[in-house]
């Protein structure tokens, strides 16, 4: 999500305001993590680094590679996992009637970035919004492996996993598209469905779109904003939380590590220029998974059982937050 467009301009690299390492999360949250952390260390640590200035385009469709994306990519993105990691046909929206688990009673409202249809609909997602601070495109097509594997196709797979996974733990799970629309939604609707639905929490899922070479995941918390439409001081502090138990358990599930290229290590990064975070009213994050244009990225993104592992991280993260 690193193109410059919709809801996700490039970040500015910048210090985030949670200075403690990520490692003193995880260590808190979730016991086991110092093996993630292991994992981390051994593929090179935080190199630091440049901005997430990847080159993505709010019009076109994602271009097609020479190479193919891997078998798993190719997978449709409307079905739900099984725990093997491979999708399974579901068309589930919420939690099953009579559902029961420690996350009853509970909202969930999950957002799979873009849309696969984006780039179709030029006009509509390219007209203006307000998200409180600003005015910036309704969406965009948003970003796409060297080979043609779009972000959107990835953001709808790993929401389906999410969506199963949570709905296991008695949770209502509302997603603000399931492939059923035409094009978006426009990024001041996917925040106002969380807010309408009054979610105990909300996630944005995405992929960046920066340089070969920056790799690993980051989750983006609202900054405190109070502007126009827009008043996240509310939510700030419980989005923090939120978003520290989501990283923590992302490391431990997938093994992987944080961004080299932003959040100083931590997994963390703080920004006010997004409308579905700023013109939320319910505790929120952005997690970006990885980087669609590395190459060692891709191989996980692309990979069906390390989808499903992102999924799972996500999942503890937001059970951990949740149950307090």
């Amino acid at each position: 999500m690193s193109y410059t467009g919709p809801d996700l301009e490039p970040p500015r690299p910048r210090r985030s305001p949670l200075r403690r390492p990520l490692t003193v999360a995880v260590a808190a949250l979730v016991p086991g993590a110092l093996l993630g952390w292991g994992v981390y260390a051994a593929v090179g640590g935080s190199d630091g680094g440049g901005d997430a200035a990847g080159a993505r385009t709010s019009s076109a469709a994602p271009s097609e590679g020479a190479a193919s994306a891997s078998d798993d990519a190719k997978k449709p993105a409307d079905s739900s996992p099984s725990a093997t990691g491979k999708p399974t046909a579901s068309s589930s929206k919420s939690a099953p009637a009579g559902a029961s688990g420690p996350l009853k009673g509970k909202v969930v409202v999950i957002d799979p970035g873009h849309n696969p249809d984006n780039f179709q609909h030029t006009s509509e997602i390219n007209r203006k919004v307000n998200v409180g601070t600003h005015w910036k495109e309704c969406d965009t097509t948003g970003t796409a492996t060297n080979a043609g594997y779009p972000e959107a196709k990835f953001t709808l797979d790993v929401a389906h996993r999410l969506r199963t996974l949570l709905e296991e733990q008695g949770a209502t799970v509302k997603l603000t598209q399931d492939g059923d629309r035409s094009y978006g939604p426009c990024v001041d609707e996917r925040a106002r469905i969380g807010n309408e639905a009054h979610a105990d929490a909300a996630i944005s899922i995405h992929a960046d779109g920066s340089g070969a070479g920056n790799r690993g995941f980051h989750v983006i918390l609202p900054g405190a904003v109070h502007d126009g439409d827009a008043d996240t001081r509310a939510i700030v502090a419980p989005s923090a939380e939120l978003g520290e138990r989501v990283a923590g358990n992302f490391v431990r599930a997938t093994g992987g590590a944080p961004s080299n290229y932003v959040g100083d290590g931590t997994g963390l990064v703080t920004r006010t220029d997004l409308g579905g975070l700023n013109l939320s009213t319910v505790p929120k994050v952005f997690i970006e998974c990885g980087n669609m244009r590395d190459d060692k990225d891709v191989a996980q993104l692309t990979s069906g059982t390390w989808r499903q592992k992102a999924a799972q991280g996500m999942s503890e993260g937001i059970v951990s937050f949740l149950r307090g």
